[in-house]
């Protein structure tokens, strides 16, 4: 009985990695249009990460793949960044991108092996 949730019970979680993704992709757009041509690249190349690296060999569940699914990583990023001494805007709009990548992922119920698993189990 525990785990006969309907198949729309991760409805909720979706939608607002949806909204997240929006936020993020018009946030990352505005800073590319802001800083020019560099910011955009950088946002672009960090978008596509996860497709670059399981190209380069990574399978779903491997330690590699599982780092580019996680959200702590650009998360820092972002947060360092804008608190930190450093500026130079394509380091933020890489963050940007990454995580508007994500959310993409987590929308279309996409991401990291241990993250599926534990959702379909009710644990997350």
């Amino acid at each position: 009985m525990g785990n006969d949730l309907p198949p729309r019970a991760g409805l909720g979680r979706r939608v607002a990695w949806g909204a997240l993704g929006l936020f993020l992709a018009a946030f990352a757009i505005f800073e590319s249009w802001k800083y020019g041509l560099p910011t955009t690249a950088a946002a672009l190349a960090f978008f596509v990460l996860p497709d670059l690296v399981r190209l380069a060999g990574a399978r779903p569940g491997g330690p590699l793949y599982e780092v580019v699914h996680r959200v702590w990583i650009p998360l820092v990023v972002v947060i360092g960044y804008s608190f930190g001494p450093v500026v130079w805007p394509p380091l933020f709009t890489a963050g940007l991108g990454w995580l508007t990548r994500i959310a993409l992922d987590r929308t279309l119920g996409r991401g990291p092996a241990g993250a599926a698993s534990a959702e379909r189990s009710g644990a997350v």
